[in-house]
């Protein structure tokens, strides 16, 4: 019949684009430590969404919660990865960047996790100063066991500012955590992960990222805003 589209002619609308990371180090908005950023992965030159932008301003300057409600592709990842990353290089500025969880990135299935990972590995190649780990059920508890296996799967050692054992995220925590609620629930009650939550290098937590949160409906988004209750009252000492 005459006008009709397929799904193959169909176009998703384009997103309005904003500011360039460029232009938000040129304007303050954001450290200089990015220009050691700029690659494929994260292009300093490539205009923003401006649901990006306004995202990232929002967190930065204002301190803003922020809740992104946008279609796959869409660059949520980037509205909270650079936050975060801001943070951490404005630490490592004034000399207080240390070993302690900066940021949380809690994920419902472990595959979304690893996609993640997968993505900080190729962002912070050129970082090393900032630390990441991906503490999951998979994750071996021994340095060794995790290397080994590591080695196996991609054929060469992991990056220094990697952690993959249980044994090395409790000896020296990660500025970048990422587990599934599941595992959060564990990590809250076993006195060996204690680390993250209590003492010394627990004194920094910063950001939480709620990841796929229109999964969390009924049962189930009553039992995570528990969760993540009893982790507000572990890492604010109930303030």
């Amino acid at each position: 019949p005459s006008g009709m589209v397929s799904f193959s002619d169909a176009r998703t609308p384009p997103f309005f684009t904003g500011s360039c990371l460029a232009e938000l180090i040129g304007q303050g908005v954001l450290s200089e430590q990015f220009r050691y950023l700029d690659s494929d992965e994260l292009p300093l030159d490539r205009p923003l969404y401006e649901h990006q932008e306004c995202a990232i301003r929002k967190a930065v300057i204002e301190g803003r919660n922020i809740v992104m409600a946008t279609g796959t592709g869409s660059g949520k990842t980037e509205a909270f990865l650079v936050p975060i990353l801001d943070h951490l290089f404005r630490e490592k500025e004034r000399g207080a960047l240390r070993p302690g969880v900066r940021a949380l990135l809690l994920y419902p299935m472990n595959a979304l996790a690893n996609d993640q990972v997968s993505r900080l590995r190729k962002l912070l190649e050129s970082c090393p100063d900032v630390t990441f780990g991906r503490y999951t059920g998979e994750t071996k508890e021994e340095e060794k066991a995790a290397r080994d296996e590591y080695r196996g799967s991609y054929q060469h050692d992991p990056l220094a500012n990697e952690l993959i054992s249980r044994q090395r995220m409790r000896h020296t925590p990660p500025h970048i955590l990422l587990t599934n609620y599941a595992m959060l629930e564990y990590l809250l009650l076993r006195p060996a992960d204690n680390v993250f939550f209590d003492g010394p290098s627990a004194q920094y937590w910063r950001f939480l990222i709620l990841d796929e949160a229109h999964t969390y409906t009924g049962a189930k988004g009553i039992e995570m805003a528990l969760l993540l209750r009893r982790l507000r009252d572990r890492v604010t000492g109930g303030e």
